[in-house]
């Protein structure tokens, strides 16, 4: 079979999901100043006719005393992290969505979530702009809870075994492209300003808007048709359609299989996954906690702060920089996925983080007594995002849904889903405490928590590339032929199954 219009027009149709979430993630950044400034307006706390509220004020003392006004903080800080609050709750649904009418029209119902998010933020200055902003969030947080879940799960479905890695991996491009349009668009001569941030966060559901159009032109996930519905010739077609004219018994009969064994099994609960498939489930975690609290949302969320202190002038270009780099490196990991394999590009990631994460220390400590250590900050601060975006940032999206067959996969979704937002937000909310505390040295704590993701990876993660659903599961099974006695003999199997 040969790469098909139909299939590039499938995965191309679900990144748009991954588009709004990365925009929406990233397009609170650049205006936070401007923000702040109308939510003391509309608290009362700034005097309504007051000559700093003009466009082209958009720094100053005033400025900053409207941003460091204890209530203006608390709902600058609710408006940044609902946004977590929303993915954490509905992550949990994504299972239920993505089984009750297909991926494809799951995808297509939570797109009116997105339309209202994105609604009540463009319309947010018609009332309370923090009460309208909040809300707008929240809304959009919880759509982009399930389509972090939906997209992945979609693609790695329709993807040939040959692609899936490279196309699982444009749900992540599709992220950090969101996240690069938001910061250029956030520029303050372009919409981040006084008058035009309304629009800037009521784009955010935009890209609902056009995949609500070309979804229905999209085909059902073969897998989803077969196994779950039991519909072998709709199956087939959208296989067809999907891959072209080709021999489909491999296929079919994979299906087959995978549908038989699930049958034998009970219905597969988020609570029943930790007993039956508690190896895959804990490497599926690890991916993600690795890839939260490797401090990548610090820079994402704060880059424009990290700039600043750093000497750097213009921050928010810098900022733009990263954006850019962000968008390069994940184009590198789509070439490089399926030839050099998950397990590798992860700990090249996390490993050149590390190193990463101590200049960007040494150079934030030494640049009082030397003015080129802002570059070495800066330089640092790029690698980082590079070696983040080779590896630790795309493939735990798209590895929980190869390290699953098809019955237990939505529930490990969902529960991977939960356990990424909740760690997004928890380092939304802490890392501005942890910063104050810490100073300079805030990402020697990242360093060593990355040290542990390195190892831990390296001794329990296997590689997925080129197998099987089927392949994938006999590495974890290996595990669970023999209970020996000996513990020791035990530890030996263990270690033996994860390295295979």
């Amino acid at each position: 079979f040969q790469l098909t219009g139909t299939l590039a027009l499938a995965v191309f149709t679900a990144a748009l999901g991954s588009l709004q979430f990365g925009y929406s993630m990233g397009v609170i950044n650049a205006p936070q100043k401007v923000i702040e400034k109308h939510y003391a307006r509309s608290l009362g706390l700034w005097p309504e006719g007051d000559p700093a509220l003009s466009e082209n004020s958009t720094r100053g003392v005033d400025m900053l005393d409207a941003g460091q006004h204890p209530e203006v903080i608390m709902y600058w800080s609710l408006s940044v992290a609902i946004f977590s609050v929303g993915g954490m709750v509905s992550s949990f649904l994504v299972g239920f969505v993505g089984d009750l009418r297909g991926r494809v029209k799951g995808m297509l119902m939570v797109n009116v979530l997105a339309m209202a998010g994105g609604l009540l933020m463009g319309l947010c200055k018609m009332w309370k702009p923090h009460i309208m902003v909040i809300s707008g969030r929240a809304v959009m947080g919880f759509y982009c809870g399930l389509t972090s879940g939906l997209v992945p799960m979609y693609i790695g479905e329709i993807a040939p075994k040959a692609y899936r890695g490279a196309l699982g991996t444009l749900h992540q491009l599709a992220i950090v492209v969101g996240i690069l349009l938001s910061q250029v668009i956030g520029l303050d001569f372009l919409l981040g300003n006084d008058s035009m941030w309304p629009l800037l966060l009521g784009l955010s559901g935009a890209p609902s808007i056009l995949q609500s159009l070309l979804l229905p032109l999209c085909p059902e996930s073969p897998r989803y048709l077969y196994i779950c519905q039991g519909k072998v010739e709709e199956a087939s077609k959208s296989l067809r359609r999907l891959k072209g004219e080709y021999d489909q018994s491999a296929d079919l009969e994979e299906m087959k299989k995978e549908k038989e064994e699930g049958e034998k099994e009970d219905t597969i609960s988020i609570l029943s996954l930790v007993g039956v498939y508690r190896q895959q489930l804990l490497v599926a975690l690890l991916m993600h906690l690795s890839q939260q609290f490797s401090g990548i949302n610090a820079i994402f969320y704060y880059s424009t702060d990290i700039f600043d202190r750093a000497g750097v002038g213009y921050p928010v270009y810098a900022t733009i920089g990263v954006g850019v780099i962000n968008t390069i490196f994940t184009l590198v990991s789509v070439a490089l996925v399926d030839r050099a394999g998950r397990r590798t590009l992860t700990l090249i990631g996390l490993g050149g983080m590390c190193c990463c994460a101590v200049a960007m220390t040494v150079g934030l400590n030494l640049q009082m007594g030397y003015s080129w250590m802002s570059y070495v900050c800066m330089s640092a601060v790029f690698l980082f995002v590079s070696f983040f975006e080779i590896g630790p940032g795309p493939i735990p999206w798209f590895i929980v849904a190869e390290l699953f067959s098809q019955g237990p996969r939505p529930a490990a979704i969902a529960l991977a889903g939960c356990c990424n937002w909740t760690c997004n937000f928890l380092i939304g909310m802490t890392f501005p405490y942890i910063q104050e505390f810490l100073g300079s040295y805030v990402f020697i704590l990242f360093a060593g928590l990355l040290l542990v993701f390195t190892v831990v990876t390296y001794l329990k993660v296997p590689e997925t590339k080129g197998k099987s659903f089927k392949e994938i599961a006999a590495v974890f099974q290996k595990g669970h032929k023999k209970v020996p006695a000996n513990t020791e003999m035990e530890l030996e199997q263990l270690k033996s199954a994860t390295d295979a």
